[in-house]
This record gives structure tokens, C-alpha cells and sequence, in this order.
């Protein structure tokens, strides 16, 4: 039976194996080596950043590289525990990881494409709308201002014409006729069409404004 003591020296023993182990993978991780790929290129005082399934990250003056396990030589996969059913496994995952991710992209591309089309459209209604409401309101303006000038002439001729005095005695005051009574008629059909259209252009004017 082991005693306390002795369950406390293998504790410290076992402690110990597994830091010198954690601190002689890291220091395989972490120092700098040289590469060489089946086709002859090289990569020289590199470190090894990231070890996966199917290939090494490596860190170069040039920034980070991945090198596949299937470009490099047998020894440097047995030296990585390269394991071809373990790769295959992963690059599996990560291609079906990045086919969803290419997914996830394209929709909300879409999405954005969607929404972006959708303001446009409102955008277009938007300002159709307010070139109308504007028409609307100029016309309505000038058909007020041509009902203000037919009221005008349509006072003018309902006047009397120029007066004088006639008479024996010469004391009676006379009108000569108006020469724009003539007018009269046609001016008041006019002026109920002006109003016709100012009423309907007001109507319009309304609708377009809610």
C-alpha cells in the first residue's frame, strides 16, 4: 500500500512529465526550422504557428503560409503525425464550413441588395410624389391668378363706356357703349372653366398630400 507520502511523489513526478512534455511541444511549435516542399521550394528560419489535420501554418517574414502535408516529404508528416483519413476529415469540414459560410454571405448580400432596391423604389415613388404635389400646386397658383385677371376684365366690362354730356340743355350726363361689354359673355364662360379646373386641381392637390 502506498502511503501519503509516497501518492504525493508520484503526484509531483507526473506533474512534472507533463509540464517537460507541454514545454517540449511548444518548444517544437515555437522555434524557428526549415521547410522544403516536395517541389523544391523552401522556407527558410520559419516558425511554426498552427498545426492541423492536413497541413502547418507558417509564420515567414512574408506574413502566415499554409503548407499542405501532401506538398511536403514523409518525414516532416511523420514528424506532425499526419494521418491522411484525419485530413481528409477536415478538409471535408472546412470545405462544407466555408460552402456555408459562402452561403450565409450570399444571402445577406441579398438581403442588402433587397433592402437597398426596396428604399430606391420608395425613394423614386417619394420624389414622383413630391414633383406632382409641386405641379399641382403651380398650376393651381396660376389658374388663381387667371381667375383674379378675368374678374378683373369682367368688372371692367360691365362698366359703363366713356361719359359725356349731351342733351339740349347739354346738362345730361351720356355713356358712350363699353367696347369690352362684347367680351362679357365669353369672359364669364372662361372664367367658370378657369374655376372648373381650380376646383379639380385643388381636389388632386388634396389626394396627392395625404
Amino acid at each position: 500500500m502506498i502511503s501519503g507520502r509516497g501518492r504525493a511523489v508520484l503526484r509531483s513526478e507526473s506533474k512534472m512529465k507533463i509540464l517537460t512534455f507541454s514545454m517540449v511541444c511548444f518548444a517544437s511549435v515555437i522555434r524557428a526550422d526549415d521547410f522544403k516542399t516536395n517541389d523544391g521550394k523552401e522556407y527558410k528560419n520559419v516558425t511554426v504557428s498552427r498545426v492541423e489535420p492536413d497541413g502547418i501554418a507558417l509564420i515567414t517574414s512574408a506574413g502566415i503560409s499554409k503548407v499542405y502535408f501532401t506538398e511536403l516529404p514523409k518525414e516532416v508528416q511523420e514528424r506532425f503525425h499526419y494521418d491522411t483519413a484525419k485530413a481528409a476529415a477536415y478538409s471535408a469540414e472546412q470545405a462544407a464550413n466555408y460552402a456555408a459560410y459562402q452561403k450565409q454571405q450570399q444571402g445577406a448580400q441579398q438581403q442588402r441588395e433587397e433592402v437597398a432596391a426596396k428604399n430606391k423604389a420608395v425613394s423614386v415613388q417619394q420624389e414622383a410624389a413630391n414633383n406632382r404635389i409641386q405641379a399641382l400646386q403651380g398650376r393651381y397658383a396660376a389658374l388663381q391668378e387667371e381667375e383674379n385677371a378675368l374678374l378683373l376684365r369682367i368688372g371692367e366690362a360691365k362698366q359703363p363706356g366713356p361719359a359725356y354730356w349731351g342733351g339740349k340743355s347739354n346738362r345730361t350726363l351720356l355713356h358712350y357703349p363699353n367696347p369690352q361689354a362684347s367680351q362679357l359673355s365669353l369672359l364669364q364662360s372662361h372664367l367658370k372653366d378657369v374655376r372648373r379646373e381650380k376646383n379639380d386641381t385643388k381636389k388632386q392637390l388634396e389626394r396627392a398630400q395625404r
